[in-house]
């Protein structure tokens, strides 16, 4: 039996299992969404990923109106929620994959590369952590991610 590459294993849907983040000088390891934050990190074929990540409780505008929010509405869910989409590549010898930023919700990653390391991948569980440190919080920190596959959504 031929074992998969990375790349073929990568593509679909995942669910976010656990986010945290653990800052490089030491401190405890955090959870920057919450313990039980939501997400989605999709991989397609033809290239091309998406993620989103969110803090579970996030209330809607008191407008209703999503273009619309207070200035505090806005600040707060700029810290509630990651989102990013761009062709992804794939180092199959490193056992590492790289994101391309074209959109970000954060305007300071738009033509960024972020580099990922992935720990484990069995078909039903991802684990991926940051390559290199990043901004977060006010410190630099390493993020941790565990994924697992998603089931298929039936309409």
């Amino acid at each position: 039996m031929m074992t998969r590459s990375l790349r073929e294993q990568l593509i679909g849907a995942w669910r976010l299992v656990s986010y945290t983040e653990t800052p490089v000088g030491g401190s405890a390891k955090r959870f920057p969404l919450g313990e039980d934050a939501q997400g989605i990190i999709t991989y397609t074929p033809d290239g091309y990923m998406s993620a989103q990540l969110m803090k579970r409780a996030r209330r809607p505008f008191a407008s209703g109106d999503w273009y619309r929010g207070t200035p505090e509405e806005f600040a707060e869910e700029g810290g509630r929620y990651l989102a990013y989409s761009r062709p992804f590549d794939v180092d199959e010898q490193q056992q590492s994959l790289t994101h391309s930023m074209i959109v970000a919700l954060y305007p300071g990653w738009v033509g960024h590369v972020q580099a990922r390391v992935v720990k484990a991948i069995d078909g039903k569980r991802l684990h991926l952590t940051t390559a290199d440190p990043t901004l977060s919080g006010g410190a630099q920190v390493l993020a941790d991610l565990i994924w697992q596959r998603a089931e298929r959504c039936v309409a």
